[in-house]
C-alpha cells in the first residue's frame, strides 16, 4: 500500500467516497450508543492550521480524541513553517513523529508540496482552492435526511469560492447536477468548470439555478481573505441572499445548508437558516463523523513508507 492523502474529492474514487459516507453514518450512530474505537491509540495527528478555524479544529481534535489518539495544534507562530523553514523539511520531521498530518492554509500548492514529501496521510482541512471535508459532511447530511444524491439538482447561489469548487467535484464525483448562480466576476475557477462541465450549469440568476432543486447551499460572501472587501462585496452579491422567496421556488421539501459562519441579513436570511428546511446544525455535526470516517480509512488504506 502506498500513502493515501486527501486533498481533494478526486483524491477518493466515487465508491470510495460513498463507502466514507456511509461508514460516517454509522460511526454517528456508535457515538450515540458511547462505543469509541482505539483506532488512533498511542498515535498523534498534527494540525497545521494557518487560517482560523472552528469547526475543522474542533472537529478533527475531537475526532482524534475518541480514536483514543492525541492532537496537536500549530498555529502559524507555534512552528518554524511561520519562520520560514521549507515545508518540506517540516513534512519529513511530522511524518517521523505522528501518523496524520492536518492543514489548513491558503495556497493549495502548500497543502500539495505537504503531501508530496509526507510519509503519513496529509488531509486537506481548507485551501483557498477547495474544501473537500466539508462536502463529506454536507452528502452524508443529505444522505441522511433525503437519500442518495445521484441525478438530484442542487443550487448554489452566490461566491464560486472553495466550497464552490468543492460542490463541483462532487457533482461529477456523484453525479448530480450543480446549478451555480454567481455575479459573473466571481465564477468558479475557468479550468474546473471544464472539468465538471457535465455535471454544472452557470447563471447570474439565483431563482433560475433553485428552481425544483433539492437543496439550496450558500456561503459567506466575504470568506477568509476577502475581510476587507465585505462592503464591496455585499454590493456586488445584492440579489444572491437566500432569503424566503428564494427557498418558495425550489422544491417543496428542499432543504437548505450553509458550512457557517453565517452571516443573517448578509448571504442568508435569519428566517432561511434557522427555519425549517436548515439542516445546518446537523451539517456541522456531521463535519465529526465524515472525518472520523475518512482518517479511519486513510490510516487502513495507508502504510507508513521510510524516508
Amino acid at each position: 500500500m502506498s500513502i493515501r492523502h486527501f486533498l481533494s474529492l478526486m483524491d477518493l474514487t466515487t465508491e470510495e467516497i460513498r463507502l466514507i459516507i456511509s461508514r460516517a453514518i454509522e460511526l454517528k450512530a456508535e457515538l450515540q450508543a458511547q462505543t469509541f474505537s482505539t483506532l488512533m491509540h498511542n498515535q498523534s495527528a498534527v494540525l497545521i492550521f494557518e487560517k482560523s478555524s472552528t469547526r475543522t479544529r474542533v472537529s478533527f481534535e475531537t475526532g482524534v480524541t475518541q480514536f483514543s489518539g492525541n492532537s496537536i495544534f500549530l498555529a502559524p507562530s507555534d512552528s518554524h513553517l511561520g519562520r520560514g523553514e521549507p515545508i518540506a523539511d517540516t513534512a519529513r520531521v511530522l511524518s517521523r513523529m505522528a501518523s496524520l498530518i492536518v492543514m489548513r492554509t491558503g495556497p493549495h500548492e502548500r497543502i500539495e508540496k505537504m503531501a508530496q514529501y509526507a510519509t503519513v496521510p496529509v488531509i486537506n482541512g481548507l485551501s483557498d482552492f477547495n474544501h473537500p471535508c466539508q462536502l463529506l459532511a454536507d452528502i452524508q447530511t443529505f444522505t441522511e435526511h433525503r437519500g442518495d444524491i445521484r441525478g438530484r439538482k442542487v443550487a448554489w447561489i452566490g461566491d464560486g469560492n472553495n466550497v464552490c469548487h468543492s460542490w463541483m467535484n462532487a457533482a461529477r464525483q456523484l453525479d448530480f447536477e450543480l446549478h451555480i448562480a454567481t455575479p459573473k466576476d466571481h465564477r468558479p475557477d475557468q479550468n474546473l468548470i471544464k472539468d465538471c462541465s457535465n455535471n454544472i450549469v452557470l447563471t447570474e440568476d439565483p431563482k433560475v439555478a433553485a428552481k425544483d432543486a433539492a437543496l439550496v447551499v450558500t456561503d459567506t460572501w466575504s470568506g477568509m481573505g476577502h475581510e476587507k472587501e465585505k462592503e464591496a462585496r455585499e454590493k456586488i452579491f445584492e440579489g444572491y441572499c437566500v432569503d424566503e422567496n428564494l427557498m418558495s421556488v425550489a422544491a417543496k421539501d428542499a432543504l437548505f445548508m450553509h458550512c457557517l459562519p453565517a452571516y443573517r441579513g448578509s448571504e442568508v436570511t435569519a428566517g432561511v437558516i434557522d427555519g425549517a428546511q436548515s439542516v445546518i446544525w446537523d451539517e456541522a455535526e456531521n463535519r465529526l463523523h465524515a472525518q472520523k470516517a475518512l482518517i479511519e480509512f486513510l490510516l487502513t488504506n495507508s502504510q507508513k513508507t521510510p524516508q
